[in-house]
Order: C-alpha cells, then structure tokens, then sequence
C-alpha cells in the first residue's frame, strides 16, 4: 500500500468531497488569509472586497473569499480556542497540500500566509486599552496542544520556553508551556508601527487567564508572575486564546503566520473597553491595506 495515502478516518471529508468542519473545496480559498474568531467579523471585513466569490459557513466556521484591490484574500471564522485552531490549520493546509481525491500528499508546497485578527487583554501597564495594536512576536502556549505532534520541538523557542518555566515554578499538573516564533516578512509588512510582545495562549478565559468568580485560583500569583517575566528584553504582552496553535502548527507545516490584536482590556490597570469596534475597523483597514501595498 501507498505509504502517503491518507485513510478515509484520517482525513474526514464531506460526501460532496469538501473538507469536513470547513466545508470548502481548495478552489474556494486565497493563499493569504485573515482569521478572525468572531463569525460577525467576517462580513465586516469581506464588506470592504470589490467582488465576493465564495461564501460558506458550516457552525462557527464561516469563509468568505473575494478581491480587494484586486488581490484575492479569504477572511475565516475559526471559533475561539486552540481546539478550533488545529482543526481550522489542519484543514487549510489539507486543502493545498494534499490532493483530496487520491488522498496522497502532493509533490509540491503550498505556502499560505495566516493573519488572525483578534483581541486581547494586555499584561503590561503602559499598553493602552481600545486604540493600541499589539503584534505578536512569539506565542507562549499554555495549552499544550502542539505537544501531541511528533518533532514540535524543532519549532520551538527551548531556551525561552525553559526561562519561563523556571520564572513561574510551573505546576506539574499543567500542560507544558512553549514558545514559538511568528513570521518576522510578515510582521514587518503589516505590523512594523505597532507594539511587539510576546503573547500568551490559555486553553480558557477564566482561571486560564487569572480570573476569579466564585472559584479560586491554583496559583493565585500566576498573573502577576507572568506579568514579571522578561525574556532578552522581552515581556509576556497580553493573553489571549488562539496564537500558540496558529504560530506552533504554522511552523511545523510550513506557513507564514502572524497575530495583531486589538487590546480590549488591561489586566494590571483593570480597564475595559466597551465599544473597541472603531479600533477593530482601523486595524482591518490598515491590514487590507498593507497586504496589497
């Protein structure tokens, strides 16, 4: 038997031969797309195209694909959370880089570029709330999913991962933490004015990211310790739920990817923006922008 053929358990497709949760056929992506964790934000974004070729959702998952000056982006809803990462990656790459009617890995690579545009909660005092962009250099994952993939240590940051775990007498009970670098091309193209930082992912928005309701916290002084971290002049930005997977699993499959949040709250000042949408609309514009400069 082909060693590269995928069985039908591995790679799930739909009885019309589209991708299982994306529901998309390979025809109907770009090679540079935007993420976005919200399903609203979709149309928000694919409202600014000149022409909308493909439309499709299945869940939480909707895709647009079209044109904006001319260059062909699709915009994803990918859901929150790592869990909804390794799916919505996974079977991106799947549809460039395996050839879905044989079910065998092609020859030749796609390369895609993956830009999620999110928001986030920062960890320093000085980051602004509402009107700051914050790039994510690296991702520091606290959810411990790119561990189940075999050779994820060739992408990861040992030596930061490592100073980090040390800084926080890391629970055994948790998940390893990693650290992964984004894409510095793109960084630089879209993000060369905003604030660079490394970002955490938390498997969860509540104890995961420090906050208290009516249970308690493991480590009550997890927050103020990531807070305190400093890596070569690097300190943890903010945190949010979706970069590690992105960046990890980018990297390990050979792809561009990078992070810009819109900072909605600060963690240390306590502050919170209600309305940020103005804020999320600048920084689709600049984005759509600087993609085709």
């Amino acid at each position: 038997m082909d060693k590269t053929f995928i069985p039908d358990s591995q790679l799930v497709l739909n009885a019309d031969g589209s991708v299982y949760h994306l529901k998309l056929f390979p025809e109907q992506i770009a090679d540079t797309l935007l993420l976005v964790g919200d399903p609203n934000r979709v149309k928000k974004i694919s409202a600014y195209f000149d022409t909308i070729e493909h439309e499709v959702s299945n869940r939480e998952l909707i895709t647009h694909t079209g044109f904006y000056k001319g260059k062909r982006i699709t915009v994803l809803s990918t859901g929150m959370g790592t869990d909804n990462i390794d799916i919505v990656i996974n079977e991106l790459d799947a549809l460039v880089n395996i050839d879905l009617k044989t079910r065998t890995i092609k020859k030749e690579h796609t390369r895609l570029k993956l830009i999620r545009l999110g928001t986030s909660g920062a960890l320093q005092p000085e980051i602004p709330v509402g009107d700051g962009f914050v790039a994510s250099r690296f991702a520091l994952g606290l959810d411990g999913l790119l561990h189940f993939y075999a050779k994820s240590e060739s992408v990861i940051n040992q030596r930061m991962t490592a100073a980090f775990v040390k800084h926080m007498s890391y629970s055994s009970l948790l998940p390893s933490p990693y650290v992964v670098e984004g894409s510095a091309a793109l960084l630089n193209q879209l993000a060369f004015d905003y604030q660079k930082g490394v970002t955490a992912t938390s498997p969860g928005f509540y104890g995961p990211q420090g906050r208290v309701l009516r249970l308690g916290l493991a480590d009550s002084e997890m927050n103020h310790k990531i807070e305190s971290f400093e890596f070569e002049g690097l300190k943890i930005t903010n945190f949010e739920m979706e970069s590690s997977a992105l960046y990890g699993l980018s990297n390990m499959l050979g792809h561009d990817a990078l992070t810009i949040c819109v900072i909605i709250a600060n963690r240390v000042t306590e502050k919170f923006a209600g309305d940020y949408q103005m804020h999320m609309d600048k920084l689709i514009k600049n984005t759509l922008d600087r993609l085709v400069e």
